[in-house]
């Protein structure tokens, strides 16, 4: 689980977004933590709580232009919530980043300056 006081990030290093964001939290001098997400297993829990935080179906967070969109027919409207986040967990490349995170706030920063929205 992670802590809820701090500002968490979920941060992919490759994605000009997310690394606009850290950008932005550092010239504000914010403390935060990155979480890898492509590096580090997500838990089904956690990522239902973070679901709910973002006040979010599994299907909105989707990136739809990744290959693995297609490859686990996630474009089929049948599959449930459930079928869903088990798909994502194991491709967490679908995950729309970054998402931030602190207490009971989260929000996908997107634009960047979103990630001013949990502080």
């Amino acid at each position: 689980m992670l802590n809820i006081d701090t500002l968490i990030v979920f941060h992919n290093p490759r994605c000009s977004k997310s690394r606009q964001a850290l950008a932005l939290l550092d010239s504000k001098d914010v403390q935060y933590k990155t979480f890898l997400y492509l590096e580090n297993e997500i838990l089904y829990d956690e990522f239902k709580r973070i679901l709910g935080l973002l006040k979010l179906k599994p299907r909105d967070i989707l990136r739809v232009k990744e290959k693995e969109y297609l490859e686990n027919n996630l474009n089929n409207m049948n599959l449930t919530d459930e079928n869903i986040i088990k798909i994502v967990l194991k491709n967490r490349k679908l995950i729309e980043r970054p998402i931030a995170i602190k207490g009971e706030k989260a929000v996908i920063a997107r634009p960047p300056e979103k990630v001013f929205q949990v502080l």
